[in-house]
């Protein structure tokens, strides 16, 4: 899945789609799971010191988020709309790119996690330094973004293909 520029428009091959629906519909048929762990916890007693009422509640938060999170991705996806394959780094494409100084070339996907969560490639998001850097470079295109200690990188786009499975 791709997040494309500020449109917030995600970008899902079918496979993902289909799969992070799956996820989602697990996570709201769990929901009456969760509210049981929590009564049954709630019926033993002083809840300031029962463990296992915290610990459900925690987990009920986690899965809430996570439906919550999934909901607007999917809400706002695009399926099987790959990007056109023109040379140019976008969301959805795997990247070929060399660091300045070196090389060995390294290639990876430009999406989000949840889009390359059952491949091999390396994941970066559009949002990374990056993934921002090299967003719209063309085949050949030298770009050059900061690092987290304040210090620059350069980076060549060597080539950009779609991602397919």
């Amino acid at each position: 899945m791709v997040t494309v520029s500020d449109a917030k428009v995600t970008w899902l091959t079918q496979d993902a789609y289909d799969r992070l629906k799956r996820e989602l519909d697990e996570l709201i048929d769990n929901r009456p799971v969760i509210a049981a762990k929590i009564n049954e916890s709630r019926e033993e007693g002083d809840l300031r010191e029962n463990g296992g009422y915290h610990a459900a509640r925690e987990e009920q938060g986690q899965q809430e988020a996570r439906i919550r999170y999934l909901q607007e991705l999917l809400r706002n996806a695009k399926v099987g709309e790959a990007p056109k394959s023109d040379g140019r780094a976008e969301p959805g494409m795997v990247l070929t790119i060399r660091y300045a100084g070196e090389d060995e070339e390294e290639q990876f996907l430009l999406a989000t996690r949840e889009e390359g969560a059952q491949d091999d490639y390396e994941v970066y998001s559009p949002e990374s330094p990056l993934g921002k850097a090299l967003l719209g470079a063309t085949e050949g295109e030298e770009r050059e973004y900061e690092l987290p200690n304040g210090s620059t990188e350069k980076v060549t786009l060597i080539k950009a293909v779609p991602y397919t499975r």
